[in-house]
């Protein structure tokens, strides 16, 4: 055995004897009272009130805004008066109007569509043309086309255009949306991939741009026809959109905080994005998650005695336009990074939980392990996943080499409710959820209890050996959220 080998293998059984110890006095009992605490606690009506009274909460409308407002006073309610915003501002405001479309030739036929996010209104009237398909954005492949797609609305094959994911794709987008725009091109059709025509919310680029072409997303089998119709000749399309645009627009993130009582400059953070798309009232997408967050406030606070470090709790704006919250407020506190013991995230949906996602750093597994058999196990969160994303708001955190956890649920459902109209209170299961909060809860409060940071922060250079394996690189460049 090495002596590396042998340092890592003492490390690990020290956490063991660490955290057994702790078990058997003030860790158990404090676990165990916050995971009855969530139990029977309140998140259930916290997430009514949210969904149902507030409803789909788009990042800078005004919708969001009395969601921010909202939280601000469940901070205060659930006994956390530690609480403030941190605005940042997005590169447009954006809000849904109506949307409508007709084929008219070969034979007229209403369309299921809607306006892509961050696409602007049609002229007064709609615009009118044939479509134009295109399987292909790189500009190699447009650039024959110049001469055929003036006056067209251009129908996307979305299903070949995004095979190998969109982060393949990002690279591709604004050179192509350019091109249509100086060649001509009056509307953009985005065939959506859900049966019965059901539409996905979502946005044509990352971070709250606007479009420079009206774009529609359609139903999956009304794409399918035209496509059908197309090989047979010439289709025409009638395309109307009307939404309320603006500039940059501020978007705030809210920020509590309980204060350590040892080690009140460490911290862990809790997150979760409060805004929302808007088909429904982003009950799993993400009012779970925000509500989770408060609810673990609620129950931390509730014990009566501060933790040995600092507990931040934040709900983030603009994590649909592309993790626009959480990395801003990454930038805005550079300083503190290295402070920051461990961030929890929550936004995968409220499906029955199985434990943490740990991007593929094996020292964070191993590290995790002991509290995972010991303290998570038996409330259903005892798994750990190697599998590394950058699709929510640990992202930003974890590039900067601070131990990332993400609520890993069983997510065989979500894309049912996931961005659409059905995506609604009544689809959440009381005791999936509360799970999901008493994992969070019990792994909050043994990582700011641990007498050690759970694990060491890692270098730029390990990091980027992460997202390279994972395919992020290049995506993330470009974005401007990376510099190799």
């Amino acid at each position: 055995m090495t002596l590396r080998r042998f340092s890592a293998v003492l490390l690990v059984s020290a956490c063991i004897l660490t955290v057994s110890a702790q078990q058997t006095g003030d860790l158990q009992q404090a676990t165990s009272q916050l995971a009855a605490s969530v139990y029977t606690g309140p998140s259930m009506k916290t997430l009514r009130d949210l969904t149902d009274g507030i409803g789909g909460r788009l990042s800078g409308s005004p919708a969001h805004n009395r969601a921010a407002e909202w939280a601000q006073e469940q901070f205060r309610a659930a006994g956390v008066p530690n609480v403030h915003f941190e605005s940042f501002t997005i590169a447009n405001g954006w809000v849904r109007g109506t949307a409508h479309a007709e084929m008219l030739a070969p034979f007229a036929r209403t369309l299921h569509i809607d306006s892509l996010g961050w696409a602007p209104s049609t002229p007064a009237g709609g615009v009118k043309g044939e479509l134009f398909g295109v399987n292909d954005l790189a500009l190699d492949s447009l650039k024959p086309h110049a001469g055929q797609i003036k006056g067209k609305i251009v129908l996307l094959d979305t299903t070949r255009i995004f095979a190998d994911g969109f982060a393949k794709v990002m690279p591709l987008l604004d050179p192509a949306y350019e091109f249509f725009q100086q060649n001509g091109v009056q509307a953009i059709i985005f065939p959506d991939r859900e049966l019965s025509n059901v539409r996905n919310a979502h946005s044509a680029d990352w971070g709250a741009k606007l479009n420079p072409l009206p774009a529609g997303e359609l139903g999956m089998e009304d794409a399918k026809l035209v496509r059908r119709l197309l090989e047979q000749g010439p289709v025409t399309i009638q395309y109307e959109a009307d939404n309320k645009t603006a500039g940059p627009t501020s978007v705030r993130n809210v920020i509590a905080e309980i204060r350590g009582s040892d080690r009140p400059d460490e911290w862990i953070l809790i997150g979760a994005h409060l805004d929302s798309w808007d088909f429904a009232t982003g009950a799993q997408d993400n009012g779970t998650g925000s509500v989770s967050v408060i609810e673990v406030a609620r129950a931390l606070a509730a014990l009566g005695k501060p933790l040995r470090r600092s507990v931040r709790f934040a709900l983030w704006g603009g994590e649909e336009q592309g993790l626009l919250g959480s990395y801003a407020y990454t930038q805005a506190h550079l300083k503190e990074m290295e402070k920051c013991v461990a961030v929890l995230n929550t936004d995968n949906g409220a499906g029955h939980p199985k434990g943490w996602k740990v991007e593929d750093r094996k020292d964070l597994r191993d590290a995790m392990q002991p509290l995972s058999d010991s303290l998570l196990k038996d409330i259903g969160g005892g798994d750990l996943s190697m599998e590394v994303t950058y699709d929510t708001d640990h992202g930003p955190f974890m590039l900067q080499g601070i131990p990332a956890l993400d609520l890993w649920v069983d997510m065989s459902h979500y894309g049912e409710i996931h961005h659409k109209a059905s995506d609604t209170f009544d689809k959440v299961a009381p005791v999936d959820f509360k799970a999901g909060e008493a994992i969070v809860a019990v792994t909050a409060y043994a990582i700011a209890q641990q007498e050690k940071p759970i694990s060491p922060h890692i270098s730029h250079e390990e990091v980027a050996e992460i997202i390279k394996k994972a395919g992020l690189t290049e995506m993330l460049t470009l974005v401007g959220q990376w510099k190799p």
